[in-house]
């Protein structure tokens, strides 16, 4: 067993300690209340949403089968990361095992990754549907979902696999305080005594090759959305057309702004304080999570009518 000494020095690790942040630890506690009110908001709403698409006959339509996922995707990722990081703040409760670490690491990139996908098939859905709405029935059906969600499911489990499996097959001697509140796989690599080249080149790969190929293939499909918009003539056409695809717009603008600005400040980590990334990579997995389900309450017809109807039923 362990035999910690400062929460530094040992002779070899049989678990981790999470340091969430080393340079700043008075942000534990003014950031445990909004954390927690976003993480309960996240959930809440994310299985409001999933439960009016389920009962709500008028909703089980393709795009909202995504939306599903999406929602599902949302909650699986808040409860992996979002609860170990309250205990940590509320009761200091920082060792993690190395099974569970590894087990959140792997379910980390495997969901973002998914998620990102996710949007990628969403934005081919608006494609379509803008593009060649004559066409849209008999492209986008429920057997094409079903296609979508296994390619979704094996693509990323897959790719993201050896990710925890090479993090795991190091030696892990000397210090053992992971300096973040998750269990990022950079950081987790950086305790280890071998030679970690290998696990970064193929998270730095892996991770650009999905998330980048994704995100080329979202601002393919809106650059041709945008071009086909600009060419409408119908009075009002444009409004709709843009409205249609806002909801979906604002969603991968929340998912990619906080990671692209996550990846600025650990490029510029010498004049950032480290615990900017740290805060960062926990907010990426809670404050989409928690937008999701409101933008697509608040701006789709359907779903808010849905909602009504539910709300009138129970009542």
């Amino acid at each position: 067993m362990t035999t910690h000494r400062n929460d530094t020095l040992s002779t070899e690790a049989s678990d981790f300690l999470l340091n969430c942040f080393v340079r700043s630890p008075s942000w534990q506690h003014w950031l445990s209340l909004p954390l927690s009110l976003l993480f309960l908001l996240a959930v809440g709403a994310n299985t409001t949403l999933l439960m009016t698409i389920w009962l709500e006959a008028s909703l089980h339509q393709p795009l909202y089968y995504l939306l599903s996922l999406l929602s599902l995707l949302d909650i699986v990722l808040c409860l992996t990361v979002i609860p170990k990081v309250l205990t940590i703040f509320w009761f200091d409760l920082r060792p993690i095992s190395f099974p569970a670490c590894f087990l959140q690491m792997y379910i980390m990139n495997c969901f973002l990754a998914m998620e990102s996908c996710t949007f990628m098939v969403m934005a081919y859905d608006r494609y379509v549907a803008i593009c060649h709405p004559l066409r849209y029935p008999s492209i986008i059906t429920d057997h094409f979902v079903v296609k979508a969600a296994m390619f979704i499911l094996t693509r990323n489990v897959l790719m993201t696999l050896p990710i925890p499996i090479l993090s795991a097959q190091l030696r892990y001697c000397g210090r053992n305080v992971i300096e973040n509140c998750i269990c990022a796989n950079m950081s987790v690599s950086r305790l280890s005594c071998d030679d970690v080249t290998i696990n970064h080149l193929y998270q730095f790969a892996g991770g650009w090759t999905l998330l980048g190929s994704d995100l080329i293939l979202i601002f393919l499909s809106y650059t041709f959305i945008l071009r086909a918009v600009l060419r409408l003539k119908a009075e009002g056409a444009v409004a709709k057309a843009l409205s249609t695809c806002g909801s979906h717009f604002m969603l991968i603008l929340f998912f990619s702004t906080i990671l692209l600005v996550f990846v600025l400040t650990h490029v510029a980590k010498k004049k950032v304080s480290p615990d900017v990334p740290v805060l960062l990579n926990v907010l990426h997995h809670v404050i989409p999570a928690a937008l999701n389900p409101i933008v697509y309450g608040v701006r789709t017809q359907e779903i808010k009518q849905g909602m009504q109807r539910l709300l009138k039923k129970r009542c």
